[in-house]
């Protein structure tokens, strides 16, 4: 295999830490029985494991250990989040920003199709917090049901004002999601900090879990409907969905290999400290976007790198060049990065 410079990180962390590593290959020894559904020492000793990372998760993000809702991927917690939050009501108008993934404006226009959704995107003023909240203000409507917005852009990496925005929300009744795929790990995520109801997050990025993994943190309080029932391991005989968190999200076996990276993930970020990582990633970023200015032809789309504000992510660019031409020729070369629209 050629030499790579991995610069995808923003998509999927690489390489992971060796204690991650080493937890995979534990979890697949060790706890491979199925957590909370046999009564045999393998499923106990699985479902001690899946409860010690969810005490890790809720002290990580500041909610309780029940609160901690494992999901497939961050798409997954956003999709049970924002359904789940307008489930049952009639013609929900719902906020969001100009900045949005397609997981959180694909579920939004799929309400809007199948259950007369209206939705406001509110316009994001890069280095004007002032103008960013105004604009959110002016999308609250009287039947606005819910707000959700990205902590920082997955595309350039800037921050919005998710405190100020929660702060707002919860003056006005109006729950609050947050799509922290890009922030979990390098930026502050404490629900309450952020004046949020649901953190919906990423466990491949910057958790450094393996693929397959993310979380739902839910405020407590907070309980959205579900949009998928199944087998939980408690209260089989009932036809009805448990109602009690975790059980009432967590419809079929859990990943638990990808549970245990998660934890073994949390743990690294613990050790070597969050501050000293997005310091550390964010001076990287400053010295790429620094060199890449004298290169002719470089468009740069990025350029913040505030502490405890903005996501260490870089975009750029060649002029008349498609990005995925550009990302097609760096491969070439033995550089991994991110190519779309």
């Amino acid at each position: 295999m050629n030499q790579m410079v991995y610069f995808d990180n923003a998509a999927t962390t690489f390489p992971k830490p060796g204690r991650v590593v080493d937890s995979v290959n534990e979890g697949i020894l060790r706890f491979g029985g199925n957590p909370g559904r046999s009564g045999h020492r393998m499923s106990m000793r699985a479902a001690q494991k899946v409860y010690d990372v969810r005490e890790k998760a809720a002290l990580l993000f500041g909610t309780d250990v029940e609160c901690v809702i494992f999901t497939n991927n961050c798409t997954s917690a956003l999709n049970m989040a924002i359904k789940g939050l307008v489930a049952g009501q009639d013609r929900p108008h719902i906020v969001t920003s100009c900045l949005e993934h397609n997981s959180v404006i694909r579920p939004i226009y799929k309400l809007a199709i199948t259950q007369g959704a209206s939705y406001s995107v509110a316009q994001v003023f890069p280095g004007d917090d002032a103008r960013t909240l105004a604009s959110f203000r002016s999308c609250i409507t009287p039947y606005t049901k819910l707000v959700v917005c990205t902590y920082a852009s997955n595309v350039t990496g800037y921050g919005l004002p998710v405190s100020q925005i929660g702060q707002f929300c919860r003056s006005r009744g109006i729950p609050f999601v947050v799509d922290c795929a890009q922030a979990a790990g390098v930026l502050p995520c404490k629900i309450d900090e952020l004046n949020a109801d649901v953190l919906c997050i990423a466990g491949h990025k910057s958790l450094y879990g393996i693929t397959g993994t993310g979380l739902m943190i839910l405020r407590p309080g907070i309980s959205p409907d579900t949009i998928m029932e199944g087998g939980t391991g408690s209260a089989s005989i009932q036809l009805e969905q448990p109602q009690e968190a975790p059980d009432k999200f967590e419809s079929g076996t859990l990943n638990t290999v990808g549970i245990c990276s998660l934890g073994a993930g949390m743990d690294f970020i613990r050790q070597i400290g969050m501050r000293r990582i997005h310091e550390k990633e964010c001076g990287l970023c400053r010295r790429l976007c620094d060199q890449l200015k004298h290169v002719d032809g470089v468009k740069l789309y990025s350029g913040w790198f505030d502490m405890g504000r903005n996501a260490p992510v870089v975009s750029f660019n060649i002029d008349g060049m498609a990005s995925e031409e550009v990302t097609g020729i760096l491969d070439r070369n033995g550089y991994a990065l991110r190519g779309g629209r």
